[in-house]
């Protein structure tokens, strides 16, 4: 039998860049060796992934049917492509991961149009959707279909169940669909204090992506039908979009861990709350500031670039805004208060640096 493989890596180190960076949750690997063995028919017809149907069935309702992917962009683009058709397009805010972070996946493999809003706040309303929602029957200009929405948004702040109602509302009276990107979805719910469907099914969401990874799972997503009338073809979809896994009882058996009790919202209620003890920590350094409230697990902070860059040497984190110096610091579920202590103080250190 092999040795083992030897550790590369210090499991003392601690980010702030994304909550891809943590590990993977011990009752999350637990699952997966109770997963492991033994043979199991592939490509979805596993007992794992017929029991996880129900378990987000628990969640979302009778009705939804899940999907497990790889990964959010495959998620994303499956979901979109199984609401539109090849002349639609898709409405969403300037800065929704599908347009500035998927390096042109739902254009390039989805065939997708974005038309894009700008925002204050990475929210889309009624009358921002409005400034795309035009032109209906005008055989040149692409035809709006989709409402896109993240949630928590790509600047850390959450719609409320009213404001998803409103948005499902206005959507469907045009004749448009709703589609969730839900990456971190449990941080919403965390903060919001409330139960998925609540602002998914209840709302009118019509198509979720579910976000795992970047709450403890060690891969996986999974898009979550709501509404069977407005998506078609998504087993065909994910196919083709390179999205089926084989051995897809290791993808359910991670979402059944984490859904089927209360590990999602532990972890997410954790990263949270460490998201605002490092807000509320540096909050009144001098040479910083914050941008806006963390709602789920994302920091904003402006600070002065040459700072940025030495703090970047000891942590790893991303500027978001090269323009203005903003920053984002993310949590995730095992960051601890000793990590943000820690980073509290270099920044605090490197920030008196400057007067010095």
């Amino acid at each position: 039998m092999a040795d083992a493989i030897a550790r590369k890596h210090d499991p003392e180190y601690r980010g702030f860049a994304s909550d891809n960076y943590s590990g993977v949750h011990p009752e999350i690997m637990a699952a997966l060796a109770t997963a492991n063995g033994g043979h199991q028919i592939a490509y979805g017809e596993d007992d794992y992934t017929e029991a996880v149907q129900q378990v987000f069935q628990s969640h979302f309702g009778p009705g939804a049917e899940a999907f497990p992917v790889f990964n959010g962009t495959g998620a994303n683009v499956v979901g979109l492509q199984s609401l539109t058709e090849r002349w639609q397009s898709v409405i969403c805010a300037d800065t929704a991961h599908i347009h500035v972070d998927e390096c042109g996946a739902p254009e390039r493999m989805g065939g997708l149009k974005l038309l894009t809003v700008s925002t204050p706040d990475g929210k889309l309303t009624p009358e921002l959707v409005d400034t795309e929602a035009y032109g209906f029957d005008d055989e040149h200009r692409a035809q709006p279909k989709v409402v896109a929405i993240t949630q928590s948004t790509e600047l850390g702040t959450c719609y409320t169940p009213a404001e998803v109602a409103a948005l499902c509302e206005h959507a469907h009276a045009r004749g448009m669909v709703v589609h969730m990107d839900g990456a971190r979805l449990s941080n919403a719910a965390a903060h919001l204090g409330v139960p998925f469907a609540e602002f998914t099914t209840d709302a009118g969401v019509d198509v979720l992506s579910f976000g795992g990874t970047k709450n403890g799972m060690m891969f996986g997503e999974a898009v979550v039908v709501l509404n069977h009338e407005a998506a078609r073809g998504l087993p065909y979809l994910r196919k083709m979009s390179m999205q089926l896994a084989s051995k897809m009882r290791f993808v359910s058996a991670q979402f059944d861990a984490l859904l089927s009790g209360d590990l999602w919202l532990r972890n997410a209620t954790h990263a949270n709350a460490m998201a605002a003890r490092l807000a509320g920590t540096v909050r009144d350094v001098p040479g910083l500031r914050l941008t806006r409230e963390p709602q789920a697990n994302e920091v904003f902070a402006i600070l002065p670039k040459d700072v940025t860059a030495r703090l970047q040497k000891r942590f790893r984190f991303y500027t978001w805004d090269e323009e203005t110096g903003e920053v984002r610091w993310v949590t995730t579920f095992d960051t601890t208060e000793a990590d943000i202590d820690t980073f509290a103080a270099a920044v605090r250190e490197e920030l008196q640096a400057v007067k010095a």
